[in-house]
């Protein structure tokens, strides 16, 4: 089956190019009688339009999002939801003398081994711009999990080397770089700018905290719900690790310094991330997502044609130097649409009962 789509009980499906007439998504599953309208849905989607900060393309993308179906006087209905974005600034002409070349760090050569045709403009399918989509979709995600108390933050935790040190959700959307630290902000804007002046880009990391997600979420065996948000965070294009809670840390742990202790009050530490055997526990559900560099750089780089000849290529056009910070609304949205779709099959399980049986 093709992996267009995601989820269970709220299941989305996207579809669109970077340089298509528009981007889109189905959401399937939504509860009825969820407030929702354009204007609710556009303020993540304002968080990631181009534009942003000097990491950011220069294409200009409004991101207007029209919801086409399951919405009747600003409540949803229960049926498909089907909300567009149209494309208003595609260019393609930046692409064009290098159609015939594999660019490194893209899926051009995996596109074309896979289906023997490829959409060269932009990264086609595998562009960043489908994301859009998947915003959109997290956005009505959130608003189910809204009712539940339930919220989510994505921070820039490294960029380009700059590690922030604090951890202020306050001040997350007062600079451009989605830092929780003002001063590392300072210091990742310098970083992009040297970067930026030698035609590189940088790679970084953004961290994820879900709070008040209850007690009982996940699947015991193939869908834990750490395994769906690692599925779900590294289907992101640019992702390439995921973990959750001490992550890697815990190799070097012993087993007395890895175990939470849990007292009646709740968790003492949580090295587990606020999930334990595949089921959340009551705790703040703590992801970090290591962001490869941008692929698209002016440096000139190796590569073949078609026909396995060689060459050298440079690419051209208006790119993001980093994925960070406007990765770090998409995988907010992605972490709500695992949650809300964890927390509607829990209420499937416990027929209308509280979301979960026990809690501290």
């Amino acid at each position: 089956m093709p992996g267009n789509s995601f989820g269970q009980n709220f299941r989305i499906t996207t579809c669109g190019e970077s340089h298509g007439k528009a981007i889109s998504v189905i959401i399937d599953g939504c509860p009825p009688q969820l407030p929702l309208n354009e204007s609710m849905i556009q303020v993540m989607m304002d968080r990631r339009k181009p534009g942003s900060s000097a990491a950011s393309t220069k294409r200009k993308e409004p991101d207007h999002v029209s919801i086409m179906s399951g919405v009747f006087e600003g409540k949803t209905t229960g049926t498909p939801i089907l909300i567009m974005i149209e494309n208003k600034d595609a260019d393609p002409r930046a692409y064009s003398k290098n159609v015939q070349l594999f660019r490194p760090g893209h899926g051009d050569i995996t596109y074309t081994a896979k289906y023997g045709i490829r959409d060269w403009r932009g990264g086609g399918r595998a562009s960043a711009r489908e994301t859009a989509a998947r915003v959109a979709a997290g956005a009505v995600a959130m608003i189910l999990l809204n009712q539940y108390d339930i919220h989510i933050y994505a921070y820039t935790l490294c960029l380009g080397g700059v590690v922030a040190t604090q951890r202020d959700f306050s001040v997350i959307h007062q600079n451009p770089y989605g830092s929780p630290d003002l001063e590392a902000a300072l210091l990742m804007e310098k970083r992009v700018a040297e970067v930026k002046a030698k035609g590189d880009s940088l790679g970084g990391i953004v961290e994820i905290v879900a709070q008040g997600v209850p007690m009982g979420l996940g699947e015991p065996v193939f869908d834990k719900l750490d395994a769906d948000l690692a599925k779900a965070l590294m289907s992101v294009g640019a992702v390439k690790g995921v973990e959750i809670g001490a992550g890697f840390a815990c190799a070097q742990l012993l087993g007395s310094e890895n175990n939470d202790p849990i007292m009646s009050n709740g968790f003492q530490q949580n090295n587990a991330g606020g999930i334990l055997a595949g089921i959340s526990n009551g705790d703040d559900i703590v992801v970090r997502v290591a962001v490869k560099p941008i692929p698209s750089i002016i440096i000139e780089q190796d590569t073949i044609d078609h026909q396995k000849q060689p060459h050298r290529i440079s690419t051209q056009g208006r790119h993001d130097i980093s994925a960070i910070p406007r990765i770090n609304v998409v995988l907010e949205a992605m972490t709500a649409i695992v949650i809300a779709d964890h927390l509607l099959r829990q209420q499937t399980l416990q027929l209308n009962k509280p979301p979960c049986y026990f809690e501290l």
